[in-house]
């Protein structure tokens, strides 16, 4: 101890770039708490403060201070790294990781559908954590899937197109509504009470429930104004029957006519119901030269955003709600639409209808090569 207190402290000159450089990582709101530390440690003693002193500054020991001040003054800001760590070597070797990922991927267990780590585990002689570590390293998860639907309609390609650019480039004066109906909403309400959140302990509800009715909400969300009007993208406009026929649509439409600004083209997107192709609805639209039908492609509902408002509604206010009656159900949809149309966000459409239908074209090779293996 007493030739370490003998021995001088080592003199710290920075250069402009070198403090400049160490001022950034103090500051940098992102680094890690490490690297700021040796950084501050440096710029102090470049300041003319002993070893003491810095480790009182900055509450680290004196002995920490003196190992980053002799580091930088042999190596600079090199010196300011990590050395390499020493640990124990690795126990499972990369053939066997690569027999893991491929038994993972090209089979699977006698009595399953899918494998799971502990039978993985059981069949590859490693241990179950061995077998998580190298599935999340490879983003491998067996246990769980997705669904898709592609569409058959002969006109997908028209259909994409024709939507996507009202989404991307509408017309002037023009106004984009895409329209659907959410039926079969069921006013429900639990059996017992509900035990709220608390700390420690998630709210709590009955599994069984007293169904009270049902309702549909007809929603036009407005995806686009190209004209100085009240009407705001991002708004919707909407109602609550009780069923979800041709007359109810109908019924609907005027709605829409009604809250909507007049001397504008109305581009309606919706979907490929019965109820949307009655000769009652296409009489409605050919009296009415201004309104234009699109319809989406069969299974692509992703591609019309009144959809995604549903989700929301569905999310925000249905799924956990609890409702006495269809009267308070439809009470309940009408603030959230109040809510929506007190500060309307439309939606951020961003891809263009050559991106989707690449990427949907990637989707199919990449399946037909899978089945092509397979067979």
């Amino acid at each position: 101890m007493a030739k370490d207190r003998a021995t001088k402290a080592s003199k710290i000159r920075l250069s402009e770039d070198e403090r400049e450089c160490l001022n950034r990582l103090v500051r940098r709101r992102k680094m890690a708490r490490g690297d700021a530390l040796r950084a501050e440690i440096v710029l102090r003693a470049a300041d003319g403060l002993n070893n003491c002193e810095i480790a009182a500054a900055v509450g680290v020991t004196r002995q920490t201070v003196r190992t980053w001040r002799e580091r930088f003054a042999k190596h600079g800001l090199d010196g300011l790294d990590d050395e390499p760590r020493c640990g124990a070597p690795r126990k499972i070797g990369d053939d066997r990781v690569e027999e893991i990922v491929t038994r993972t991927l090209e089979t699977q267990p006698k009595n399953a559908t899918h494998w799971s780590t502990r039978g993985m585990a059981k069949a590859s002689g490693v241990s179950t954590s061995s077998v998580h570590r190298i599935w999340r390293a490879f983003s491998l998860q067996p246990h769980h899937t997705e669904t898709f639907k592609l569409s058959t309609d002969p006109q997908f390609v028209e259909k994409v197109r024709d939507i996507v650019g009202l989404y991307l480039d509408p017309p002037d004066k023009a106004l984009v509504i895409c329209v659907d109906e959410k039926s079969q909403i069921q006013a429900l309400d639990r059996t017992q009470p509900l035990l709220p959140m608390r700390p420690g302990q998630v709210e709590r509800r009955t599994h069984d429930y007293d169904r009270h009715g049902t309702t549909t909400l007809f929603a036009g969300f407005i995806a686009a104004v190209t004209a100085e009007t009240t009407v705001k993208a991002g708004s919707v406009i909407g109602t609550c029957m009780p069923r979800h026929r041709a007359q109810e649509f109908r019924k609907f439409l005027d709605e829409v006519e009604s809250n909507v600004p007049a001397g504008l083209d109305i581009h309606v997107v919706m979907d490929n119901a019965s109820s949307h192709k009655t000769q009652v609805i296409r009489n409605w639209f050919a009296k009415r030269p201004h309104w234009h039908m699109h319809f989406t492609a069969t299974s692509s509902s992703w591609i019309n955003q009144v959809e995604r408002f549903f989700a929301l509604l569905a999310e925000k206010q249905i799924k956990r709600g609890a409702h006495k009656s269809v009267k308070d159900l439809i009470a309940a949809i009408k603030a959230f639409l109040a809510q929506q149309n007190a500060d309307p966000k439309p939606l951020r459409w961003t891809k263009s209808a050559d991106d989707i239908l690449a990427s949907i074209e990637r989707f199919c090779r990449r399946t037909l090569d899978l089945q092509a293996k397979a067979g």
